[in-house]
């Protein structure tokens, strides 16, 4: 049940603009609503449980020690996701190895009911899925779980990643693209060759 200060809390400017003021409170409620995303996304990058809940919290500790330096004009969330993002990178190059982590096995089609059998083949279709996310650079991963998976606006992908927004649009074309010729390989279907 959420608290009845998180009821009556003010948008995430409002509560960021609290929280440099030295509001703690303020900045405990942009946690709560933002700690599942964060986590998430990094997970997700990283394919660790333990480095996305270390990252979570340092990207949350950054943006507190940050906040000065935060312009209201910019969405906290967006802010936030461009931290983590930043700490996922220099985590990928600390390991020199970039892997995709599988997408949550609960996903599961809008049935009701399915059978055994769709389910055994939606995992399959899933774990292929995986599999070609896998061969993907970084930098076409975090494009594809920007829009796809957290649905974010291309204006928030350009912010989060830095770059313009013709750049996200172009960014995406290739990893959807290169996602598409991953997934024909791993399954032997001719592409458009």
């Amino acid at each position: 049940m959420a608290r009845e200060s998180e009821l009556t809390a003010p948008d995430d400017g409002g509560l960021a603009a609290l929280a440099r003021q030295g509001d703690r409170g303020a900045f405990a409620v942009l946690v709560r609503r933002h700690q599942d995303r964060v986590f998430r996304f990094l997970r997700r990058m990283l394919d660790s449980r333990d480095e996305a809940m270390d990252l979570t919290q340092d990207t949350f500790m950054k943006a507190y020690e940050a906040l000065p330096a935060w312009r209201p004009q910019a969405q906290f969330g967006t802010w936030l996701l461009q931290i983590a993002r930043n700490a996922a990178l220099d985590q990928l190059r600390r390991r020199r190895l970039v892997e995709f982590v599988p997408v949550d096995q609960a996903l599961t089609l809008a049935d009701a009911a399915p059978t055994p059998e769709q389910r055994l083949a939606t995992s399959r279709r899933l774990a292929l899925l995986d599999r070609a996310l896998a061969q993907l650079p970084a930098e076409h991963r975090e494009v594809l779980l920007l829009r796809e998976i957290e649905d974010l606006s291309y204006a928030e992908i350009a912010a989060v990643l830095d770059v313009a927004e013709g750049t996200v649009k172009s960014r995406l074309a290739r990893a959807r693209a290169a996602l598409i010729a991953a997934h024909r390989h791993l399954t032997g279907e001719p592409g458009d060759e």
